[in-house]
C-alpha cells in the first residue's frame, strides 16, 4: 500500500527537500502552497498524514488543522519557524501530532512521518485490549473508540491512544514519556504536550461522567486511570 502525504507549505525548497526526503522512504508527496486548496484535497480524502506550515499566504497551519478535525483524524505534522512554546502547545492542543521548527532536516521530517505512522498503525485486536472497568470505560480497538458510560467519547487520534493504553493498564502509573510513545509523538515533541492531551481527555471524560476522578496525577511520575 502507498502512503500518501499531503504538504501545504509556501516555500517551494523547501516543498521540495520535503518531497524527496519522503520519496526517498517510498512515500508519495503532495504539495500545494494554499491552505484553500490543501482542506479541498483533505476533503477529498486519499491521505494517511498532512505536513503543514503554520503561515500561509492565505491563512495558517492552525486554523487548518482546526478545519480539518471536523471531518478526519488523519495525523498532523506543523512546519513553523516560530519558536515560541505557546504556539507549539497551541498546535497540539487542536490535534496535531508533532511540531518541526525550520531550519530542519528534511531526513529527520521523513523519520518522523514513519515513526508517527508506524505507531498508529500498530492497533491490536480489540481481544488483547482488556476494559478498564464494567460499563465505566470500555475500548473498541476495532471501530477504534472509546466509551464512557456508553457514550462513544469524541477524541482526537492522540487522544485516543493515550486513553487506551492507560485503560488496558488501570492503576498503573505512565510516565509521560510512555504515554508520548503509547500515542506516537515523536520522541522530540515537548513532554508538556502530554499534560494538554491529558487536559482534554479529562474535560471529555467529566461530560460522560460528571464527579468521576478518572485520570489521577502523580506528581514528578505522570498519570494513571481509576475506574471505580
Amino acid at each position: 500500500m502507498t502512503t500518501s502525504i499531503l504538504l501545504i507549505e509556501d516555500d517551494k525548497p523547501i516543498a521540495e527537500n520535503v518531497a524527496l526526503a519522503l520519496a526517498r522512504e517510498n512515500m508519495v508527496c503532495t504539495h500545494v502552497m494554499l491552505a484553500a486548496d490543501g482542506l479541498a484535497r483533505l476533503r477529498a480524502g486519499g491521505y494517511d498524514l498532512a505536513i503543514l506550515d503554520v503561515g500561509l499566504p492565505d491563512g495558517n497551519g492552525f486554523d487548518v488543522c482546526r478545519t480539518l478535525r471536523t471531518f478526519s483524524d488523519i495525523p498532523v505534522i506543523f512546519l513553523t519557524a516560530r519558536a515560541d512554546e505557546i504556539d507549539r502547545v497551541v498546535g497540539l492542543e487542536i490535534g496535531a501530532d508533532d511540531y518541526v521548527l525550520k531550519p530542519f532536516s528534511p531526513r529527520e521530517l521523513a523519520a518522523r512521518v514513519k515513526t508517527i505512522l508506524r505507531r498508529g498503525r500498530a492497533v491490536p485486536p480489540a481481544a488483547s485490549a482488556p476494559e478498564a472497568g464494567p460499563g465505566l470505560i470500555d475500548v473498541d480497538a476495532e471501530r477504534a473508540r472509546i466509551l464512557c458510560r456508553g457514550l462513544p467519547l469524541d477524541l482526537s487520534r492522540t487522544e485516543f491512544l493515550m486513553l487506551k493504553a492507560l485503560a488496558a493498564r488501570p492503576e498503573k502509573v505512565f510516565s509521560r514519556a510512555e504515554l508520548m510513545d503509547a500515542a506516537g509523538l515523536a520522541e522530540a515533541s515537548l513532554e508538556r504536550s502530554v499534560d494538554t492531551h491529558i487536559k482534554g481527555l479529562r474535560a471529555k471524560l467529566a461530560e460522560a461522567a460528571p464527579g468521576a476522578d478518572l485520570i489521577r496525577t502523580h506528581r514528578g511520575l505522570g498519570y494513571s486511570l481509576h475506574p471505580s
